[in-house]
């Protein structure tokens, strides 16, 4: 068994404390990172035995998502995210019904995982390393592995997301509960697509809303940044109930059949030509060409999860282990930012108390968590149910806690973007 014992780094936690965190994807890297600033000695479990990568998704950025880059690091928004000029409806036709000014910026998964990896010594995230499971050892839990190895801390903080082993362990009642449709994913970069019909696309946030489905696309960087080679992402969400034809579609090219996703290049051929086939047939013509243009799409089940608890002794669940929302929001990561963020701050209150401190934190992060899934829920049935899902209603912004916290002030750049 080893010890983690705490480094000191100026900060007024008192003691020798230590944290683990399980899961190294966005959230983790974030607790990590706050939780070394508040003086913990950190150590980072991902179970994947390789690096992580997030298949070039984006992710429309939140300051809260943000915050330790250009708080404590300094880094630019500029340097992580793409603005652009407009927030924009169109109709089949491809006609604009529905256009403002874009207040958002947009990243990418690849880029923040990235940048917050650089600030965590490379000692203090372990791959390769899947747990097994918690036990008290005194005032400080242990964690063992499935290969055996074991380490104590005085407080663990599990962010290993919607699939979490650690929240199955302690709420197993706890399932995701499918909603009813897809988000069918793709990234083009400007050379495989026309450029008109490219630059079109890279100037805005563009929605269109076929019947019983949405899709929107929008400008992010390139894996550390800006590059000389432009990049778009989309999403679509389609419908499809539970049953065979979506065991059908998450069963990828080897016949396994996927739990949550399908990554590039896994998806059966047969379905990628349905997708192309749906969107010339259903969507205006630019996102038409963009979908039909991408080489491999990718799928992920959008699920919910909604947990009674955070805290379970000095063991935390956050993120998407605690709640998984729909992404029509776009503050998942933003949610597990602000759970890290604000726990290290109950810490700092509580002088180092763990367990006082996570007494003080769950309330408002089981509020938070709870009130943006329900929003995130209603705008998923506002699209994918009833068709109301329209240009212009301020209910529709992107936000974490509430709708539009997600904007940036405008500032025109020469180009013409936003940022």
């Amino acid at each position: 068994m080893s010890t983690i014992n705490r480094r000191r780094s100026g900060a007024p936690a008192s003691g020798d404390q230590s944290a683990i965190v399980v899961g190294g994807s966005l959230g983790g890297l974030t607790a990590a990172l706050v939780l070394q600033d508040a003086g913990f000695e950190v150590m980072v479990l991902e179970r994947s035995a390789t690096a992580l990568e997030g298949r070039g998704a984006g992710i429309v950025l939140h300051e809260t998502t943000a915050r330790y880059l250009v708080e404590r690091v300094g880094v630019s928004l500029e340097a992580i995210s793409e603005g652009a000029r407009w927030f924009r409806f169109v109709d089949r036709a491809g006609t604009v019904t529905h256009e403002e000014p874009c207040l958002y910026r947009f990243t990418a998964w690849n880029t923040l995982y990235a940048n917050l990896l650089d600030h965590l010594p490379p000692d203090r995230y372990r791959l390769g390393n899947e747990v097994a499971g918690f036990e008290e050892a005194g005032e400080r839990v242990r964690v063992v592995t499935v290969d055996g190895y074991s380490m104590t801390a005085d407080l663990v903080v599990c962010a290993d997301g919607i699939t979490s082993s650690s929240r199955r362990r302690f709420l197993p009642e706890i399932e995701p509960r499918y909603s009813g449709y897809l988000g069918w994913r793709g990234v083009v970069r400007e050379s495989e697509l026309d450029r008109k019909v490219f630059d079109r696309l890279y100037e805005a946030i563009t929605y269109s809303t076929p019947p019983l489905s949405h899709i929107l696309s929008y400008p992010i960087p390139s894996h550390r940044g800006p590059a000389s080679e432009r990049v778009l992402n989309y999403v679509w969400y389609r419908n499809l109930a539970e049953g065979p034809l979506l065991d059908d579609v998450l069963t990828d090219v080897d016949g396994v059949r996927r739990a949550m996703s399908v990554a590039p290049g896994r998806l059966q051929s047969r379905h990628i030509t349905a997708l192309r086939s749906e969107a010339e047939a259903v969507l205006p013509a630019d996102l038409a060409t963009m979908v039909i243009g991408t080489e491999h799409p990718f799928i992920q089940t959008v699920a919910d999860i909604e947990v009674p608890r955070m805290v379970f002794g000095r063991v935390c669940l956050i993120g998407d282990a605690a709640f998984a929302v729909r992404p029509h929001a776009a503050a998942g990561t933003a949610k597990a930012a602000a759970d890290a963020w604000s726990l290290s701050e109950k810490l700092l209150d509580a002088d180092g108390d763990v367990r006082a401190a996570l007494r003080a934190w769950e309330p408002a992060a089981i509020d938070r968590g709870s009130r943006l899934a329900a929003r995130a829920r209603r705008l998923g049935t506002m699209a994918q149910v009833e068709g109301t899902f329209v240009g212009g209603d301020p209910y529709i912004l992107f936000g974490l806690d509430r709708p539009g916290d997600s904007c940036y002030p405008i500032a025109e750049t020469e180009d013409g973007k936003n940022v």
